[in-house]
């Protein structure tokens, strides 16, 4: 896959694809900078510390069955599994799949103004590793 036009992706919460309510999408993997300098140096140094990664979803909100809210409104507080994919596509080196056990921390159930569709937002911090799948 070349670059692309994101207009598929896909994201599963606690086995639920969610997939077709997805607005958008951000997921952020980074690592802390430790300060190494020591006396003799003239420049600071750093080195990779701990990783951290963070997921933010915004969704056109649903209140069925097995829909946004009934997946999300339980998991506040609690940890759960989180997978996101460029596209619904089979995983592949070209669709790499990225999953990990996530703590959601905040959900928003209703978000809008008069005239406005109706989303909802959810954040999740790490509960454990992120996995980067390529098969």
């Amino acid at each position: 896959m070349a670059t692309f036009v994101l207009t598929d992706a896909s994201v599963t919460i606690n086995s639920v694809d969610l997939s077709d309510h997805v607005r958008s999408v951000t997921m952020s993997y980074e690592a802390e900078s430790v300060d190494d300098t020591n006396m003799a140096d003239t420049t600071r140094i750093n080195t990779g510390g701990l990783l951290n990664y963070s997921v933010e979803v915004e969704f056109s909100q649903d209140f069925a069955a097995n829909e946004v809210d009934a997946t999300l409104f339980s998991l506040v507080g609690s940890t759960t599994t989180v997978i996101i994919k460029p596209t619904s596509s089979a995983v592949s080196s070209t669709n790499p799949s990225f999953s990990g056990t996530m703590l959601l921390t905040s959900y928003t159930p209703v978000t809008g103004t008069v005239g406005d569709l109706a989303t909802a937002t959810a954040s999740f911090v790490p509960a454990g590793a992120l996995t980067r799948a390529t098969s």
